[in-house]
């Protein structure tokens, strides 16, 4: 029944489509949280992800929901037995969007097929009301935020591709080097003069807090994403946040969604649009592929991490999802 689900969504509109897959989520949650309570950790229910996606024009669209109960643990260890808190870290629902586009460019010998994002967005959306997440959680502001997005591209008839071309290069951050120097002088009359002299070099580092990344493995593309921490510059879906930094209220994420720099919307989502991240990949495809209808494979994961944002706890772990979608691409002059 899932190809008349993705017809049953398009008909609904995505507005009533996100009011329809909140409700099905939480009764996901629920079944799971209710089962797990009874001891039943394995369950053998259908996947709660439900995700489709369409080809149409010059646009390719992915849509994901999935109930972040249901996530895998990427370290199963690090879940906490704080039962506020994990009210507040299930109820919540991951959205995301993604949009590429791609453009044909007819050649003498062959088929340029650019592929570029459009848009990629992410978001938490709580499944319960605010009023029950503050009475039976922390409220919904204790939520995990992206930390990591991977894309693959993959066309599955590879027989007419030529080449794959990448144009993002491997990015080579600038280092900020600045010196401070400071003399201190003391007079004790009459028996001693004491002067101190002290030289100090800071080392500063210029680094985004989202850095993207374009790779190939054979005829895919891989497109990554990736969250550093702006203090030590470690990627956040691999680490701990520093155990120092969980009593400074300015570190970048304690109160993550309202301070002035963050690295995330104020609804604790993030974009990613064209205007920074539109660089394009390119397969060079023979002319023998005019007239056919090329299918590719859209294979995803993605990477959601909690740290503590304004309850004070040691805790913090991450989750992720996978999928895998088909599109297609007709080769028409």
């Amino acid at each position: 029944m899932r190809e008349s689900w993705k017809q049953l969504m398009r008909v609904l509109g995505s507005n009533i489509e996100e009011q329809w897959m909140r409700s099905l989520n939480l009764g996901f949650t629920n079944w799971i949280a209710e089962s797990k309570a009874f001891g039943k950790d394995e369950l053998t229910t259908p996947s709660p992800l439900f995700s489709y996606a369409i080809s149409v024009s010059t646009l390719w669209k992915i849509q994901l929901y999935y109930p972040m109960i249901a996530m895998a643990m990427a370290d199963p260890s690090s879940s906490t037995k704080d039962a506020r808190l994990q009210f507040s870290l299930n109820y919540q629902q991951f959205e995301s969007v993604i949009q590429l586009r791609y453009k044909l460019n007819f050649k003498e010998n062959w088929i340029d097929i650019n592929v570029n994002v459009d848009n990629i967005r992410c978001n938490l959306i709580r499944l319960v009301s605010e009023t029950l997440m503050e009475k039976q959680g922390y409220g919904s502001d204790e939520k995990h935020f992206p930390s990591r997005i991977c894309l693959q591209l993959t066309p599955l008839l590879q027989s007419d591709i030529l080449s794959v071309t990448v144009t993002k290069s491997t990015d080579n951050p600038a280092h900020e080097v600045g010196i401070e120097k400071t003399i201190e002088s003391s007079f004790e009359p009459p028996k001693s003069v004491g002067l101190s002299i002290s030289s100090t070099g800071t080392v500063l580092l210029s680094l985004k807090p989202w850095k993207f990344e374009q790779s190939v493995y054979g005829d895919s593309a891989i497109l990554n994403w990736i969250l550093h921490d702006s203090v030590n510059g470690r990627e956040v879906f691999l680490s701990k946040p520093p155990k120092f930094a969980l009593c400074q209220p300015k570190s970048w994420f304690r109160n993550r969604y309202t301070r002035a720099y963050r690295p995330f919307t104020r609804e604790g989502g993030v974009i990613f649009a064209e205007d920074e991240y539109g660089e394009s990949i390119c397969w060079k495809v023979g002319e023998a592929a005019i007239g056919k209808t090329m299918e590719w494979e859209i294979k995803g994961k993605i990477w959601l991490t909690y740290w503590p944002n304004k309850r004070r706890t040691h805790h913090s772990e991450t989750r992720f999802l996978e999928f895998n979608e088909l599109v297609h691409l007709s080769i028409e002059k």
